[in-house]
């Protein structure tokens, strides 16, 4: 059986490497960070443990779900029905119900007719590729008008997307719309979401230990420096000068970092790789000792406010889980040459409660208990215009003995721990195909 090293110590590296080792092959994981998790990892904030990043599971997370029975989780899932607002001209609306809907005093009823509709075509779309080449901006304003579209989903994408919204493809909004609607058609009528007790931290502890029970080797605390094809296999380096040989090497990190680590790919390669845009997220953990409303996601289309929604955590989750308070998460997406990435998380406290007070009335600035911020630089690889075509990064590459399984290989959905997993499955078995194949060649030559 083939040794294999993935770079990368994520969800996504980790589900490969136990669908690698179930085969008989020998796994290490390589992750510079000092445990494996990536996204999904944890954070104490006031005391309570909980994830750094929000996240949230759909009766349709079919992947998810298999992986946390697996792990011994599918007993601590917890679903609750939730609300959704929605922020807009300095005003705070609840978009809960069709009742909701139709009093929504920013568009008109031929406006939400046309919105419905939309929603309702983009569920139904099956031919998702075709929607690669139609510009986001085209799609909605066709769907559903020019004032719609400037009211709604024009500030939606900005907050998401920023300027980047002038090169994603129709395809992109498809998705979200496509994952909501899942989770309606496998039985959720209403809008429940579900989360595990407890969060992420004792199930990427499990996971680790799952891991570890099966003899998949850990190294972590010092990031990748060079990959190379050595003619019979590759070596990868780490910043500490350590060198490692595997038969394989799967490379799970974003693909605008694996040009610089792998210096012997082709100029072409390079190129494609460098054509997958990303999307980062400043994202701030608030622990409050109130709530700030009843909704679990609030959308903000007024630009005024410095970060992209409201996720209140606790909306879904028991707040007895944190002492009694409240859990809020306050995301804001970035290009990667945005300013805002420089600031402080002084500065970022400062921009965030003052957005808060506006927002809220009855919020004051002494009800904050804990504030933290967490960033990450690459983590949505947008559905940028012919994006299949042109930059979706392959499996294999010129170098036989390196492969790369990333997100940024999730064409036909959004970023989603479901996602992920999926992901992994489906390529570890392809993996597995192609390393087949090649030690199978040199008998049929």
């Amino acid at each position: 059986m083939a040794s294999i090293g993935i770079v990368g110590g994520g969800v996504l590296g980790m589900t490969l490497a136990l669908r690698l080792r179930e085969k008989g092959h020998d796994v290490s994981i390589i992750e510079g960070a000092s445990a494996p998790g990536g996204l999904a990892s944890s954070q104490t904030i006031g005391g309570y443990t909980w994830d750094r990043f929000y996240h949230v599971i759909l009766a349709s997370d079919t992947q998810l779900r298999a992986l946390l029975d697996e792990l011994g989780f599918g007993d601590r899932l917890r679903w609750a029905t939730t609300k959704t607002g929605f922020y807009v001209d300095g005003a705070l609306y609840s978009l809960s119900s069709s009742l909701d809907f139709l009093a929504f005093p920013p568009l008109s009823l031929v406006d939400k007719a046309r919105l419905a509709a939309t929603i309702v075509y983009a569920s139904r779309v099956r031919n998702w590729r075709r929607l690669e080449s139609i510009p986001v901006t085209d799609w909605l304003r066709a769907l559903s008008g020019s004032r719609t579209f400037e009211r709604i989903w024009l500030p939606l994408l900005k907050s998401k997307l920023g300027e980047n919204y002038r090169i994603t493809s129709a395809s992109f909004i498809w998705a979200i719309i496509a994952r909501m609607y899942a989770a309606r058609r496998s039985g959720l009528k209403r809008e429940q979401f579900g989360y595990v007790d407890g969060g992420y931290d004792p199930v990427m502890a499990a996971f680790r230990e799952h891991l570890a029970a099966r003899d998949v080797e850990l190294l972590c605390g010092s990031p990748v420096s060079d990959v190379r094809d050595s003619g019979d296999g590759a070596v990868v380096t780490l910043a500490n000068g350590e060198t490692h040989a595997f038969d394989s090497v799967v490379l799970t990190i974003p693909s605008s970092r694996i040009p610089a680590l792998c210096p012997d790919l082709t100029e072409a390669e390079s190129e494609r790789l460098q054509r997958v845009v990303y999307q980062g997220v400043i994202c701030a953990s608030v622990l409050l000792r109130n709530p700030l409303a009843d909704y679990y996601v609030t959308n903000i289309t007024d630009a005024a406010i410095p970060f992209t929604g409201v996720i209140e955590m606790t909306a879904l989750v028991d707040r007895e889980r944190f002492g009694g308070n409240s859990l809020v998460y306050l995301p804001r997406y970035l290009v990667q040459g945005d300013a805002y990435w420089h600031a402080t998380d002084a500065d970022i406290e400062r921009d965030f409660t003052a957005a808060l007070e506006a927002m809220y009335p009855n919020f004051h600035r002494r009800d904050i208990l804990a504030f933290r911020v967490a960033r990450a630089r690459d983590v949505l690889a947008i559905s940028t215009l012919d994006y299949s075509d042109r930059a979706l990064p392959p499996l294999s590459t010129s170098l036989p003995s390196v492969f790369i399984v990333n997100s940024a290989q999730i064409a036909s959905g959004t970023l989603n721990l479901n996602e992920t997993v999926g992901l992994a499955n489906s390529q570890a078995a392809a993996l597995l195909h192609l390393m087949t194949a090649r030690e199978e060649a040199p008998a049929h030559a």
